[in-house]
């Protein structure tokens, strides 16, 4: 179904937030552990009270989360995007099972752990003439909020991605008990601070610790720098 944005948009500004216009709907989205300790699903908080047009922190450090609050200038953030304008096809590697395919793009994990659900994703993949093991992978595929992989029906050939609204999601990862990404659904145009766009997709996640190597995309540090993540007690 064709998406109707309007003037929805999103700018990375130069070493400063992500600028977000058109009243994108901005929720917390909380993932919902299964049986065996994994990511199965996500709870869509309440809408966050926003203007049309608004800032988002990019490095990790505002004191107004999630919005930007100018703490970037004071810390001299580094923002240099380095993640590709567009993923190339022949970068995926591609799982091949009786009923689906996966697609597998290694370089968009933001380590959401939606693809350990029952397994794994590939070898759920590899037996998804099993109609149930076919269900769990199709839905561990549309659950990764990076769209690091995506299912596809082999008898079709139809990539099976889930109908998401353009909205934007702050994640709250209830796995490694911190904070996530910014997830932007929906194919929401994303514009480089040059000035290119870059490929719309239906799902991607933005860096928001500040410290991804692959700006302005998640890579997982996140983790690594425990972001959001309660102090251990002594």
């Amino acid at each position: 179904m064709e998406k109707a944005f309007g003037n929805r948009s999103i700018r990375i500004l130069e070493n400063g937030p992500i600028l977000v216009k058109g009243s994108l709907p901005l929720a917390e989205e909380t993932m919902i552990l299964g049986a065996d300790g994994e990511p199965a699903g996500w709870a869509r908080g309440e809408d966050i009270k926003t203007s049309e047009t608004f800032s988002l922190c990019r490095c990790g450090k505002t004191g107004h989360a999630p919005f930007c609050d100018g703490t970037h200038i004071k810390e001299e953030f580094n923002g240099t995007e380095t993640a590709p304008l567009a993923i190339k096809p022949e970068v995926a590697e591609v799982t091949k099972g009786p009923a689906l395919s996966l697609a597998d793009v290694p370089c968009l994990c933001a380590i959401a752990r939606f693809c350990h659900r029952q397994g794994d994703a590939w070898t759920l993949t590899e037996e998804s003439g099993d109609p149930e093991k076919k269900r769990v992978a199709v839905e561990s595929a549309a659950n990764c909020p990076s769209g690091r992989i995506t299912a596809i029906n082999n008898e079709t050939g139809r990539t099976l991605e889930p109908d998401l609204a353009p909205s934007i999601g702050l994640i709250r990862d209830t796995y490694h008990h911190g904070l996530g990404p910014i997830w932007v659904k929906g194919g929401v145009p994303i514009e480089s601070a040059s000035g290119e766009g870059y490929e719309a997709r239906n799902r991607v996640t933005l860096c928001r610790c500040g410290l991804s190597e692959n700006k302005p995309l998640c890579d997982g540090t996140h983790l690594k720098c425990r972001f959001g993540k309660e102090p251990d007690k002594p």
